[in-house]
């Protein structure tokens, strides 16, 4: 078996691309609050790379009395007015990464379980063409930790899952990407990735490039096929 060549990056959004995160905390304990109920950071935190009706759920067990979509669309309202008045807390490094990638001929695609008109939100925001294909919440069979989103984006990309990197900053997107079949590099922000799969961490995507990326995989794929022959024998 031979070493696969690295044809397309996969990006998560919320944590990995832009840190927006705490524009969804600041967007919830108001939501679950206006219902009588209580909403702490700790609860905040276990849903970050959740899908988002996946979410919804929760919030109702918390006492929203509100319809899952009504949840989505309320949540997704607030973080939207949140990027308008605040602007995008882009990632240190991740627009420069993106730029190289672009530059090298690479593919690339946005995997998020946010909505995809506020995935289209952010990427407009991007002062160049920087994705290929969109994959949003509202479109995956299944949302993260399933590797249907990241599956569904090397299909809309025409590449296989072993020729793409995902980069992913929480432990159900990581579970995600890594059940797909890609490299999976993982860029911790909010909470701890530790035993979720990564193939390796970058504490930051500053001052990482295209080729940083592209060894990335060479060496994860080599490793990964020499583990392959070696069980053969």
């Amino acid at each position: 078996m031979n070493s696969s060549t690295l044809t397309a990056v996969l990006w998560d959004m919320d944590g990995t691309l832009v840190d927006t995160e705490p524009y969804w905390m600041a967007a919830e304990t108001p939501l679950v609050e206006s219902f009588g109920g209580t909403w702490s950071h700790e609860q905040a935190l276990r849903l970050v790379g959740l899908g988002l009706e996946d979410s919804a759920r929760i919030f109702q067990d918390a006492g929203v009395r509100m319809g899952i979509h009504d949840i989505v669309d309320h949540l997704t309202d607030d973080v939207m007015m949140q990027l308008s008045t605040k602007g995008v807390p882009f990632r240190p490094g991740a627009r420069e990464l993106l730029a190289s990638l672009r530059e090298a001929g690479i593919k690339t695609g946005l995997v998020t379980m946010s909505l995809r008109r506020m995935a289209d939100t952010v990427v407009d925001l991007i002062e160049f063409e920087a994705f290929d294909v969109v994959i949003a919440g509202d479109d995956s069979t299944r949302p993260k930790p399933f590797p249907d989103p990241y599956l569904q984006a090397c299909a809309a990309l025409g590449v296989q899952p072993r020729d793409t990197v995902a980069i992913e900053d929480s432990p159900n997107g990581l579970r995600s990407a890594v059940a797909s079949g890609a490299a999976v590099i993982g860029v911790p922000l909010m909470v701890s990735i530790a035993g979720a799969g990564a193939h390796a961490v970058w504490p930051t995507l500053e001052g990482r490039t295209a080729a940083d990326v592209a060894r990335f995989h060479s060496e994860h794929r080599r490793a990964l096929d020499d583990s392959t022959r070696g069980e053969v024998r």
